[in-house]
């Protein structure tokens, strides 16, 4: 399935959201309410993905896209994460959670290829990184659209040359984690910066991302070439969302006033509300995924507390404009206020 076909008509895309929130109930919603759902493998096992790719189905959604995350081929070093367990101390005796091990996995990378050829999704998409040209025409021969998530054009000339079927753009306004290819690249360029340049150097759909929570944002970036637009964060409140609901009260808390790049849970670049954790540890080395496992059980702890500072707030700039209108409403809404701009 070429990406053109789902896109005419499915324009607004539901980002995928590792770590829960992308719920096969979100992804059947959108899908429903005529926008492309996606599911996250990120952190999944091959066998979790494949029964969440079966819930969905069972749901009735035939069309949607399963998103992977491209592991990382650069080991960090022993002595940096040594430091940065040391600094994840105090944040460890907080709620009695434990500095979890510095595990360097490729996230069941080959296992969830095999899946996703084997049972084959409309669209897979992928995040920090290209796959090779090898694994794209694996997934193209089994009938799936494939979508690079870029944040540079120098990504987007490669996903291309690769064989993509497609890319996203990401702007350094999305929430959650950037796709830069480079684990130690920065927060990249503003959406509407970056977006008629990828435009104009590809010859294949480009769907933008990057702090988009209205219609008219949807139509500004339609007008600036893009085929489709991807939200997260306007999703992120909703009833079908798997967020967890601390981070949902934290989304509307007026205490929360701003969001910003960090590395501190991850040991990637990644936006989220600015809270105590991020605060505290702002020199976070990159170091993924082995930043990510260690403070997973901190977060965990955190989040059983009730306690947001000490989690992960993935949230993009437009995050004030998030509601916790179903799925449908959302994609209706932002049909509705594209209107004749679109």
């Amino acid at each position: 399935m070429r990406l053109a076909e789902p896109l005419r008509e499915r324009w607004i895309v539901q980002a995928p959201m590792a770590g829960g929130g992308s719920t096969p109930e979100l992804v059947a919603a959108v899908s429903g309410a005529g926008g492309l759902g996606s599911l996250a493998a990120g952190y999944l096992s091959a066998r979790a993905l494949a029964e969440r790719i079966d819930s969905v189905r069972a749901l009735g959604t035939t069309v949607f896209g399963v998103n992977v995350f491209v592991p990382s081929e650069t080991p960090a070093d022993p002595g940096v994460l040594a430091a940065y367990r040391d600094d994840l101390g105090a944040e460890a005796g907080r709620h009695g959670g434990v500095v979890g091990e510095p595990v360097g996995d490729d996230d069941a990378w080959a296992d969830k290829i095999d899946l996703l050829v084997a049972r084959p999704v409309p669209v897979v998409s992928f995040t920090f990184g290209c796959p090779s040209a090898e694994v794209l025409d694996r997934l193209r021969a089994a009938g799936s659209a494939t979508v690079v998530t870029v944040t540079s054009v120098p990504e987007a000339r490669l996903a291309v040359a690769r064989g993509a079927d497609g890319v996203c753009v990401q702007g350094s306004e999305a929430g959650g984690h950037r796709a830069v290819f480079d684990p130690a690249g920065d927060g990249g360029r503003p959406l509407f910066e970056l977006l008629p340049e990828v435009v104009a150097e590809v010859d294949v759909p480009v769907i933008a991302a990057g702090g988009l929570m209205h219609g008219r944002d949807a139509a500004r970036a339609m007008e600036a070439g893009a085929a489709a637009v991807q939200l997260g964060t306007a999703f992120l409140r909703c009833p079908e969302s798997g967020v967890n609901p601390v981070h949902k009260a934290a989304l509307a808390d007026p205490a929360f006033t701003e969001t910003a790049l960090t590395r501190a849970f991850t040991g990637r670049p990644a936006r989220g509300l600015v809270n105590r954790f991020t605060r505290e540890h702002t020199g976070a080395p990159t170091a993924y995924p082995e930043i990510h496992h260690m403070t997973k059980p901190l977060r965990a702890a955190a989040a059983r507390a009730g306690d947001p500072g000490g989690m992960a707030l993935w949230a993009g700039v437009g995050y004030r404009a998030a509601t916790d209108a179903p799925a449908a409403e959302v994609v209706a809404r932002v049909r509705k206020e594209a209107g004749a701009r679109r």
